[in-house]
């Protein structure tokens, strides 16, 4: 029924979907959902100690017997800036005041932690059928591991010159992550935004240079994308923002109303939440410090400052303070179950492309 059905043997699905592995926005249920379906569930770890990694990964396994994918950053620790650190904060000062926050109060460490040998060690003993990463790969010791325990490994690109990098490290296939996408791009051999491109020209560029599978991802919201993205040569999509409309979603109240609005917000690539280049619907902070700040500390360590300033507001319904992790196509997307949204995204693609 897809002319390109290497994906589902690989993976083992049934429909050509991935649901992207959105950190904070996300857990089991969600996964299992799409699983259901007959999509590939992920489970975002990168916020999440072994402990509950543990816990999510075993309600997938009582809920359903299909392929899970794990999710990993591979970013470096940074190297903590007393000075850097202090900057952002003071910068961030008049938000405290105003809040009646105490700008001197010592900011929080944000809990984005990369893979290492404990995480690796992880996946030896629960055995994911898949692993993304995101931001390149682990050291090759550790990928080699991963490798050995029979898990699919997946890994984004966001140029061709990273999709030939992932090729030549052995990855099973590789997601062509366009400019487009919401949440954080996986850029790691360049840090020039300015020089990313979309969907539609980067998926045929690195399907003509690699030799494993493309995955296709940003600005995918409905059976028209998948189909074009078929066009283009893909073998799969990877769909995140769509499925931050579903009730299985676990973003915030302030996070869903402003997905509802997607027809008349606008997106931007930001680094004021994290340190790092992430498309988010653009709301106070970024318009007040900037979209691409040059004092935001390095990833992850930017949202410490910013962590105390959404406490304050977000439960009484502000969306100022918190990233609102959209990609370009919300105006596209409706409100339904999971599992509802994956079969009717792959049955309206499957029409177009029968065509």
């Amino acid at each position: 029924m897809w002319a390109d059905d290497r994906m589902l043997s690989l993976l083992g699905m049934s429909l050509p979907i991935l649901q992207a592995p959105m950190a904070g926005a996300g857990d089991h249920r969600l996964a299992v959902a799409v699983a259901d379906a007959g999509g590939l569930g992920s489970v975002p770890c990168a916020m999440l100690t072994p402990d509950r990694i543990k816990t999510e990964v075993a309600a997938f396994r009582a809920a359903t017997d299909r392929p899970l994918n794990l999710n990993f950053f591979c970013h470096e620790t940074p190297v903590i800036d007393a000075a850097g650190l202090a900057a952002w904060q003071q910068r961030l000062a008049p938000y405290y005041r105003e809040l009646a926050l105490d700008p001197a109060t010592p900011a929080p460490l944000s809990n984005r932690a990369p893979f290492d040998a404990t995480l690796c060690a992880l996946v030896e003993d629960l055995r994911p059928e898949v692993v993304s990463f995101h931001f390149g790969l682990p050291a090759p010791d550790l990928l080699d591991r991963v490798k050995a325990t029979g898990a699919r490994v997946l890994a984004s690109a966001t140029t061709v010159a990273e999709a030939l990098w992932l090729d030549g490290r052995g990855c099973d296939a590789i997601i062509a992550q366009g400019v487009e996408a919401g949440g954080h791009r996986g850029m790691f051999l360049t840090r020039d935004v300015a020089t990313q491109i979309g969907t539609l020209s980067l998926v045929p560029q690195i399907v003509d240079a690699v030799r494993c599978p493309v995955i296709a991802a940003g600005g995918i919201a409905d059976g028209r994308g998948i189909a074009a993205a078929f066009m283009l040569g893909a073998a799969a999509v990877q769909i995140g923002t769509a499925y931050l409309f579903c009730p299985e979603a676990t973003i915030s109240p302030p996070h869903r109303k402003a997905l509802a609005e997607g027809h008349v917000r606008e997106t931007a690539l930001t680094n004021v939440f994290t340190g790092r280049p992430a498309r988010g619907m653009v709301n106070r902070l970024m318009r007040e410090q900037g979209i691409m700040s040059d004092v935001a500390p390095a990833f992850p360590l930017a949202g410490g400052a910013v962590a105390p300033l959404r406490a304050a507001t977000e439960p009484a319904g502000s969306g100022d303070f918190m990233p609102l992790w959209s990609g370009q196509s919300a105006g596209l997307c409706r409100a339904a179950s999971a599992a509802e949204l994956t079969r009717r995204l792959a049955a309206d693609a499957q029409a177009l492309l029968a065509r």
